[in-house]
């Protein structure tokens, strides 16, 4: 019993992370049709406050939850492929975010001036579009990997 309810912890707080992340994709888009840096701001700030109330909390769940599910099932961590590229994918998705979470700040921060300009705006989103789809690529990749087990 034990086993299953770690498991379903961090089966939880996956959904959680991935539903959190790829909702902050989408609200920058959706303020990105306003074209101006004040909703950009606002938007950003709202990722960044979810990122930390939910992002990193799951970030960290997931990776207890996951290896304890793992040892609980009688996986051998570095054995097991499946486990092993979705670690791997799921790190990707971690370093991407370390280079992402920087990144997010200084819009933000860059967007809320008075002087700020839309197109120094898209350029910057224009980075963070493509750093966050590396990132979201990657956990969704993980989460295929580890539900279908692949490499099995």
């Amino acid at each position: 019993m034990h086993y299953l309810a770690v498991k379903l912890l961090h089966i939880a707080v996956v959904v959680l992370f991935l539903g959190n992340i790829t909702t902050g994709l989408f609200w920058v888009r959706h303020a990105k049709r306003y074209r101006t840096p004040a909703r950009i701001a606002e938007a950003m700030d709202g990722v960044i406050r979810s990122d930390r109330l939910f992002t990193l909390p799951c970030v960290v769940l997931i990776t207890l939850a996951g290896l304890a599910a793992a040892w609980l099932g009688g996986f051998r961590i570095l054995h097991t492929g499946w486990i092993v590229w979705g670690l791997g994918l799921f790190s990707v998705s971690g370093i991407a975010f370390l280079r992402l979470a920087p990144l997010q700040r200084r819009i933000r921060d860059y967007a809320a001036r008075a002087d700020a300009d839309w197109e120094t705006c898209l350029h910057l989103l224009r980075r963070w579009d493509l750093i966050g789809a590396i990132s979201l690529a990657a956990a969704w990749a993980a989460l295929t990997v580890m539900v279908l087990k692949i490499p099995g």
